[in-house]
């Protein structure tokens, strides 16, 4: 691979493009780091995509850009075009901050990509708002927002949108449109993150959505909803009292098996939901390649897909590649052990608190093809780049069969939760690359957001590609 075929991508915000400006920054990304794509977030409310660094109160500020804990609002950074909204509701999302006002990031920075020969790719993160830790419903000034979110099996709307509303798929539909007929990108990379009606009720909220459009759709594939909802709600019933410590006969597991014997519906509720979630993947897929076939549509793969058996299980990789052109797995690999910490502790206190933990994950880690630290350490130690990172490219790359690019999602300060969590460094950045590329991966993209990055730990990206001869540049 020559210099001039390297893929190495970073993510970013439009508020660095406002701190920093367009020219330094990508002088920086391009002289520096050998960076040259751009994974730009255009739209979104969640503080990690257009904020600055979301842990900033843990870990002080990065080496760069402006220090001010003032959270941007969101929305949409370019200027609208209302026709093409016109099939939805969602039609008056223009982001409001003072930064950024008036300002269309992408025609802001497109013209000096191209004098500088980088890629740009939308990075688009669904949900659109209300993610765990760093985005909220109450931030979105949408007018009627409450009539496309979620009804969970108690009746109750939530604070997630519902994929099946119309008004909301059709929103989605409408905003991969509207960039890929009017800038001159090269893609998108689309990113779904969401927990599915057993994974909600296993982390004690619960399951979803029985609004009127989820249970329509699943009526016309012969699924009772009201008995999908009475053992949806069942399951979160078990889970909650296991939670709370409620003795059962045979045991957590045992009982939690029983449920779902009990209620096979909630399975086939759990299908449908997941299903659906693919086709609107299909569907955007779709969409991008219909406004011109040359764009290209990437999937930025949630870590949880192989940090729990149940959930690779629903998303196999040769499914994937029927509707994308490059996939990038997430191993942000200093943060992975909070992460990994965060999937099983909900199961190691609910179906499977009477188990041993370290027996459980030594077993889990087995199944997953994982050879990591012991789970009494994992969240100090992170995951290891030479094992973890190079073990998922080897992976990823096998289970595609060439049909598809893969492009290494290197963590770069992804915000860490805990003081005791692994902090990164620049020769853990460098470890990474180097993993990326031994495996065999197409390319590498920085993440979660340059905005919480320290410039430090991009040098150790930039002294790999030195030594991989894929980078002449200047050391800092």
């Amino acid at each position: 691979m020559s210099e001039n075929e390297r893929f190495v991508g970073a993510q970013v915000g439009p508020i660095s493009i406002a701190d920093e400006g367009v020219e330094p920054l990508l002088d920086s990304f391009t002289e520096r780091f050998g960076i040259n794509v751009l994974m730009l977030g255009t739209v979104s409310w969640l503080a990690l995509k257009v904020g600055r660094r979301v842990s900033h109160e843990l870990e002080g500020w990065p080496d760069h850009g402006a220090q001010n804990p003032t959270p941007l609002r969101g929305g949409s950074f370019l200027h609208p075009r209302p026709e093409y909204y016109r099939t939805t509701f969602i039609d008056s999302f223009r982001a409001a901050d003072a930064e950024l006002e008036g300002v269309d990031i992408l025609e802001a920075v497109l013209p000096h990509t191209k004098a500088r020969g980088m890629r740009v790719y939308i990075d688009v993160m669904e949900p659109m708002f209300n993610y765990s830790g760093h985005g909220s419903t109450e931030s979105v000034e949408i007018p009627n927002l409450p009539q496309v979110l979620q009804i969970d099996s108690l009746g109750r709307t939530t604070s997630e949108p519902c994929l099946n509303n119309p008004d909301y798929r059709n929103w989605l539909h409408a905003l991969i449109e509207d960039h890929c007929r009017n800038y001159a990108i090269d893609g998108i990379m689309w990113c779904n993150e969401r927990r599915s009606p057993i994974d909600a009720a296993l982390v004690g909220k619960a399951p979803h959505c029985f609004c009127r459009h989820c249970s329509e759709l699943a009526s016309r594939e012969g699924i009772d909803v009201d008995r999908a909802r009475r053992a949806s709600h069942a399951v979160w019933e078990v889970a909650s009292n296991l939670r709370t410590g409620a003795k059962v006969a045979d045991g957590a597991f045992v009982e939690f098996l029983r449920v779902l014997y009990r209620n096979p519906e909630a399975l086939l509720w759990e299908r449908f939901w997941v299903e659906r979630n693919k086709a609107l993947d299909r569907e955007l897929y779709g969409i991008v390649k219909f406004c011109d076939p040359k764009l290209e549509f990437g999937l930025n793969v949630w870590n949880r897909n192989h940090f729990n058996p149940w959930r690779k299980a629903q998303w196999p990789w040769d499914e994937q590649t029927q509707w994308a052109d490059w996939v990038k797995p997430i191993v942000y690999q200093h943060q992975s052990g909070g992460i990994f910490s965060d999937e099983w502790s909900p199961l190691l206190a609910t179906v499977l608190r009477d188990l041993d933990p370290d027996q459980v994950i030594e077993l889990v880690k087995t199944v997953l093809g994982l050879d990591e630290a012991r789970w009494g350490e994992l969240v100090q130690t992170g995951l290891d780049p030479d094992t973890y990172v190079f073990g998922q490219a080897r992976d990823t790359l096998e289970a595609v069969e060439d049909k598809l690019r893969v492009y290494m999602g290197v963590g770069v300060d992804a915000p860490r939760s805990r003081a005791d969590q692994a902090v990164c460094t620049p020769d853990i950045v460098r470890r990474s690359v180097l993993a990326s590329y031994r495996a065999g991966a197409h390319g590498v993209i920085y993440g979660p957001a340059y905005a919480g990055m320290n410039l430090t730990n991009l040098d150790g990206g930039a002294q790999a590609l030195r030594e991989l001869g894929l980078f002449e540049g200047s050391t800092s």
